[in-house]
Order: C-alpha cells, then structure tokens, then sequence
C-alpha cells in the first residue's frame, strides 16, 4: 500500500486543518517549539471543520427526544440527521442499527451484554483490552498471535470447526492493530465466520479515522468505533450493525428513552415496553454534541477526498519507516512483516534505551508527543517483545530507588530493569510534513548523541529532573 511521492498530488492531499496546530510548548533545554502531535492513535486532534460545526450549534443546543420547543426540535432532527450520516459512512445495510455510545469500549460492551447466552466468543490476544476484556460472561476462547494474515484466517477456521457444543458464536477482531498499525484481513475473517455460523464484530477504532470502513462490502456484522481518533473528541462512540441481538437484549442502561411505556401493576410492580430501535440502549440525556461532532467528522474526511487522505499518509508511513530503518538501533514491531500493508501507526523500541526515557525526552527536548508503555493491548505488546506473560512491567516508567535517576541514552543501570514497553509514533489527516520530520531528527539525535537532560521516576511517568547539574 505504500505510494511514492510523485504519484501524490500535493494540492488535494495538504494535511486537513486541525485544533492545536499552533501551539506552542517549552523545552527543557531552553525555548519554545511548534508542539509536534504524532499520538493520534491514543486521541487525535479535533478537525477544524468539526470544530467550527459544534460551535455554530452550539448556542442552538436543547434537549433530544424531550421537548417541544424549537431548539429540541432542531436538536432532535440533529442527532436524528447524524445517525444517517454515520450510517451512510460506514455503508450500513438497510436493515442495521446505529447505536450512539461513549467509546469503542462502551460499544463492545455494550454489545456483550447483548449477546445470547450461550455465545461462544473467539478473539486474538492481539486485541486492544477494549476488545479483548469485555466478554466475561461468555465462553471465550483466546486465539495466539498469528503471523501472517493466512494463518489468522486459517486458526480462527480450525477453532470455530472444533467448538463444541455448535451454537450461537461470536468473532471479534481489529481492522488495524492499534500497536503496529497492520491491517488485518477482515473480509477473509467475516467470510470463515460466517461459513462456520458464526458472526463478526469489527473494532475500527483505528481503522475508520485511517481507511474506508464499508460494513457491507467487508459483511461484518456489526463495527464499533470512538469519536475521538476520528477527529471528534468530544466523548461519543458507535455500535453499528445487525438489530436482532440488540432488539432481543435487556437495555444496555435502563432509564428515560430506552422506555415506550411504563406502568404500574396491581401488585406495586412495574411493567416496562422498552423501545426496539436503537433507542433501546441509548437511556438518559444523548451526547448530542459528541454525535454531531462523529458527523461532521464523517462528513468532513469524505467530502476531502478519503482516497487522498489514505494516499498521503501512506507516504507518510513509507517515509517514517524507511527513517526509522536507518538507524540500526531501532527495532520496529511487526506481526506480519515489512510488507505488510498499514496505517499510520508505528511501535518501536531502541536498543539501550527504556522507552518510557526515550518518549520522555522527545517531548522535553523536541516538543514532540508520542505514546510509550504497552498501548492497552498487553498480551501483543508482549508477544512482539519476546517476554514471558509474567514479567513485571506495567505502561510507563518502571519505577526506580528513591533518588536514583537514570542516565537515558546508554544501556538502564540495575534498578530501573529490562524495558517491558514501547514507543508508538501515530499520525494522520492533519499530520503536517515538518512534524515527521521533526521526529525522525530527534530519533537520530538522541541515538546518536545521546539525550542533554537527565531524567528521573515521579508517580510513575519518566520526566526531566529539574534539579541542579541535571542537564548532562
């Protein structure tokens, strides 16, 4: 999937305007600089057409679903009016539902509680925690990494022709790994589901704000995925998919909107008719500004050409990786390998170097923003790291003895152990050029040269250490 840059035509592919692309921050070692925002993976910056779309509504804002007034009337039709735009960006079938949420997370978990009760659930240990936890009530069967997309294919087959007893089963998988960014093969895995009975639920939290999601095309049958790494983070999510578990399911929240009628029986009780649209797991007061905010994302990456958007960052990727592989003391993670096709999501790790100490230094010294520790997806993490499952090691900085500091750039001194975590570069639509580059300089620099500051252990997070002679 990568594209050269002179198949890129500059004027339909400029990076799309973002919150925060002025802002300033200061470096330890003196001065301020363009803050650098290469973490979208965890939360990507808000686009400004997302921006400017909330605040002209903003003073309209009134209640959904509840009032007669002009501005819930107009709120209504709103968040009405956003559920089709989901829809028809996601390529929804006629019959599904969209179902608004707080997250990916709240999505999964919405939809677990929904599931039959005897559904047997098949998932990676690839999966980010959001994916990979939610299913306690069901049996689940974890499937091992696999290292080509054949044998995912191939090991999810063989396990869903073993289960027994055959009933109602569930796969759940991502589009792209929110570690190492590969795409996953997701219309193969939806065609093996379904020749075995089972059905496919598809985390594209970081696959939608990256690559076209098309629930039809790629027939899965249901998608969840957040607002906020899709350019909107104003706390709302998607479930997207078939109705028939949702429509059969308890309210995912019992309360207000979720109810047709309600009454009371002769005996004190309450007979409650709950509603079989998507409302049924929407109680309480909507996010409308969080749902708005996911449509005029929606809108805005389609109306930019996402053909365009997909062809610059992966020449942004190309350009990153191919930095990243001159210098020898990089180790880039991969399941399926350096051809495999990804988005702009890459983890690594530098040989002498604790990763919590590296990221730490390019904020501090570069202003430049990325991710370390094991990205809520530690089974993976680990994998790709080669540790034993019962390693110490927890996201960010090992903690050190009170008063040691670490001298970052040359191998951990005992105290501060092996480094069980990583580094994760993320970019995207709004991802200028001067910020790739930025980061690729500071890598070298810091291997190469080694870091100018000195870094010490609080609360668990590796910053610089303020005190006297701490620069080195």
């Amino acid at each position: 999937m990568s594209v050269s840059t002179a198949a890129l035509d500059s004027s339909v592919c400029a990076p799309l305007p973002v919150l925060g692309q002025d802002v300033t921050v200061p470096l330890v070692t003196g001065g301020e600089v363009t803050y650098a925002a290469l973490d979208y993976a965890a939360s990507a910056p808000a686009l400004q057409r997302v921006w400017d779309d909330v605040a002209a509504y903003a003073p309209y804002y009134g209640s959904v679903h509840r009032g007669a007034g002009y501005l819930s009337q107009l709120s209504t039709d709103l968040f009405e009016n956003s559920r089709r735009t989901v829809a028809e960006f996601l390529g929804c079938r006629a019959e599904d539902q969209v179902v608004f949420t707080r997250s990916t997370t709240d999505s999964l978990n919405l939809l677990a509680a929904a599931i039959p009760a005897d559904c047997q659930v098949f998932v990676y240990e690839t999966e980010h925690h959001a994916s990979l936890l939610p299913w306690r009530n069901a049996q689940v069967t974890y499937l091992n990494a696999p290292r080509t997309p054949g044998q995912a294919v191939e090991s999810l087959e063989r396990a869903l022709a073993d289960r027994d007893p055959y009933g109602p089963a569930l796969v759940c998988v991502t589009g792209a790994s929110n570690v190492t960014g590969e795409l996953w093969p997701v219309k193969e895995l939806a065609a093996a589901a379904h020749a075995h009975g089972a059905r496919i639920v598809l985390d594209a939290a970081q696959l939608a704000p990256h690559h076209p999601v098309d629930i039809a095309e790629l027939d899965v049958d249901w998608v969840a995925f957040s607002g906020h790494k899709l350019y909107a983070p104003f706390g709302s999510g998607v479930l997207a998919g078939r109705a028939d578990w949702l429509q059969a399911a308890d309210p995912y929240l019992a309360g207000g909107g979720a109810s047709r009628k309600v009454a009371r029986r002769a005996d004190g009780g309450v007979d409650v008719d709950w509603h079989t649209t998507a409302a049924r797991h929407e109680a309480g007061s909507p996010n409308v500004i969080g749902v708005y905010s996911i449509a005029s994302a929606c809108k805005a990456l389609t109306e930019a050409g996402f053909d365009n958007l997909v062809a610059r960052e992966q020449e942004l990727v190309s350009r990153v990786r191919e930095g990243l592989a001159e210098v020898p003391e990089v180790q880039v993670l991969s399941l399926f390998g350096d051809d495999a096709p990804r988005v702009g999501v890459i983890s690594f790790v530098v040989r002498g170097w604790n990763s919590s100490h590296f990221a730490a230094a390019l904020s501090a010294e570069y202003g430049i923003g990325v991710r370390d520790g094991l990205f809520c997806a530690h089974p993976l993490v680990r994998t790709l790291l080669g540790s034993d499952p019962q390693d110490p090691g927890e996201c960010g900085a090992p903690e050190a003895e009170p008063g040691e500091r670490s001298e970052v750039g040359v191998p951990p001194a005992e105290g501060w152990g092996r480094s069980l975590n990583a580094i994760r570069v993320s970019f995207g639509a709004g991802t200028p050029d001067e910020h790739i580059d930025r980061f690729l300089r500071a890598v070298t620099e810091l291997v190469r040269e080694g870091a100018q500051w000195k870094y010490r252990t609080e609360d668990g997070r590796c910053v610089p250490d303020r005190g006297e002679a701490a620069q080195v």
